[in-house]
Formats: C-alpha cells, structure tokens, sequence
C-alpha cells in the first residue's frame, strides 16, 4: 500500500516536496515512480528511481527541477519540486513496479498511492 503527501498550493517559483510511505518488508525491491495527471490530460511520467536509489531518470519537463530519493530505511520516496510553473498543476500519484528497467508507462507498475493535488498559482 502506498500513501502520497505534501501536496498543496505554491507560488510560481516556488516548492513543495512530495512524500509517498510505503507498507511491507518487500519495499526496497520495488522501483519507484512519480505520475501526475492534469484535468483533461492523460496521466504522464514524472520521475523514476531505482529500487537501490542509485539510478535516477526525469521527464524532460521537469529535469533540473525536480528531484526523485527514496529513504529505504522508512519505506518513503520523496519528489523535491522546485521553481514549480503553473503548468505543473495535476494530481501526482506514486508508483511501484517490479521491473528493473526504465519504467515511465503507467502499465509498467503494479501498485498506486492514491494521488495528492498540487496547484501552482499566484
């Protein structure tokens, strides 16, 4: 079971961290991932981090601003979103899938947090 946090409201600019805890021993053996969906729009990749922490990879739109780190140890990967645009408004949802590779496609993972809303306006 995955539970995301840390949604809210943000300036342009600005930045807001994500969190999503994860239940069970088997955690740390999961890739993780960051979607977000925005009204009307398909739901589209994020971030992904690998189920050591030590690969990481980013959508284009958001390289360079976001960062994708997980805490084993608590069962939480974290989304560090700065100098947010309004065009990064949507529900972000975490993920998990058991394959080893780059997974950006929603069909590629096989456990969903619930989501959690960020809206960036002034």
């Amino acid at each position: 079971q995955l539970q995301a946090s840390g949604g809210g409201l943000a300036q342009p600019g600005g930045s807001l961290r994500l969190s999503c805890a994860g239940s069970g021993r088997t955690f740390s053996s999961y890739g993780m991932g960051w979607f977000r969906q925005a009204p009307g729009k398909e739901r589209e990749f994020v971030a992904l981090i690998s189920w050591s922490g030590g690969s990481t990879y980013y959508a284009d739109s958001v390289k360079g601003r976001f960062t994708i780190s997980r805490d084993n140890a608590k069962n939480t990967v974290y989304l560090q979103m700065n100098s947010l645009k309004p065009e990064d408004t949507a529900v972000y949802y975490c993920a998990a899938t058991s394959l080893t590779g780059w997974a950006t496609k929603a069909y590629e993972y096989n456990y969903w947090g619930q989501g959690t809303q960020v809206t960036v306006s002034s």
